[in-house]
């Protein structure tokens, strides 16, 4: 072992042996998420305890309570007979979370919602730090104000319109006339998780449905590749996937549906991009965001949105690329020991 690398293992060792290590990271998400599992593998790897859980389990598997008296507020979480006090919460990955109260029973809204401001307006209260924050978070979601902002930071961006308005859509399709039409939320109207691809409006649309809801229209990229840049606080880690061959002429043009010409390789952020994107954060308030970007043939990154709760265990095992690793790192607060150490770290602890 490097002497450097034993000396920053000792400092560690000791930030953990004065109060750190008791320090927990809460982890808001499904049983299924493989990739939470990529960041959990470091910290518990690190001795940071985590506390894992999903919100559709309150009440039932998971457990609030919190107490406002005497000036200040003492709160706790139990999972699986665990118990863990708010105060002692280091930070809060809101990963892939359930609707709350979803596991009950009986599913009720008044249910849903009671359990949300108890869980989340509690840990409201506490110190943690946010990846990423709800409210942030809750902004972040919304496409339209996405493309705005992507394009007040300097990010190219497709022209785009959303209407309900039959003949301003047709007015468009003749400014722009090779379209795709999206979803404006993401979701599927009828299924939960259940997405909706991207695909290429016919020629001969005569775009009357559009009354019926809002609709996103917007000017198909020929890309020759998929970009995927996932940004954990200031580290960004981009990958580029080929298109396939005459792909961009298929109905669906949407990379999660349609197969790419060869695997996710790991590439260099142009330094444009980079500083938008950093400014797109900053002006989101997030600490993390998954990009996605259409590259076309003069080599541009074509915005396309930025799912702010985004995977990334895809792009890593693929390219090797330590994004669980970074996040660990963020969640964490600290320096994590270096990857294959055979030494077990200090104040060790699983996850729940």
């Amino acid at each position: 072992m490097r002497r450097d690398d034993l000396h920053r293992r000792i400092q560690n060792s000791f930030r953990r042996l004065n109060g750190r290590a008791e320090m927990t990271v809460l982890i808001l998400t499904c049983e299924q998420d493989v990739t939470a599992d990529l960041a959990v593998v470091e910290l518990n790897a690190n001795g940071i305890p985590v506390l894992r859980l999903d919100p559709a389990e309150l009440p039932g598997g998971v457990g609030v309570s919190g107490e406002y008296a005497h000036g200040s507020f003492h709160g706790h979480l139990s999972v699986g007979g665990r118990v863990v006090s708010m105060r002692g919460l280091r930070s809060i990955w809101v990963r892939r979370p359930g609707t709350p109260a979803a596991g009950a029973p009986a599913f009720s809204s008044w249910l849903s919602e009671e359990s949300s401001q108890a869980l989340y307006g509690m840990l409201r209260c506490t110190g943690a730090r946010w990846m990423n924050h709800p409210d942030a978070a809750r902004q972040a979601r919304h496409k339209p104000w996405q493309l705005w902002l992507a394009r007040e930071c300097g990010l190219p961006v497709p022209a785009t319109l959303i209407t309900t308005f039959p003949r301003v859509a047709r007015e468009f399709a003749e400014r722009y006339p090779d379209l795709v039409v999206k979803p404006v939320s993401g979701a599927h109207p009828g299924e939960d998780g259940f997405a909706v691809p991207t695909t290429r409006v016919r020629p001969d649309e005569d775009f009357r449905a559009v009354e019926h809801g809002p609709t996103l229209l917007q000017r198909r990229v020929r890309k020759v590749a998929d970009i995927r840049l996932t940004v954990v606080g200031d580290r960004m880690f981009a990958a580029r996937a080929a298109a396939a061959a005459g792909s961009g002429d298929d109905a669906v043009v949407d990379v999660r549906f349609a197969p790419a010409a060869g695997p996710w390789r790991a590439v260099t952020v142009p330094p444009r991009v980079a500083e938008a994107v950093e400014d797109y954060l900053a002006r989101a308030q997030l600490s993390y965001g998954a990009f996605d970007f259409a590259e076309d043939a003069d080599g541009i990154w074509w915005f396309l949105e930025c799912n702010q709760s985004g995977q990334f265990g895809f792009v890593e095992i693929e390219t090797g690329q330590p994004i669980g690793r970074a996040v660990a790192e963020w969640l964490a607060g600290e320096p994590l020991d270096p990857p294959g150490s055979d030494e077990p770290a200090v104040g060790s602890a699983d996850c729940t």
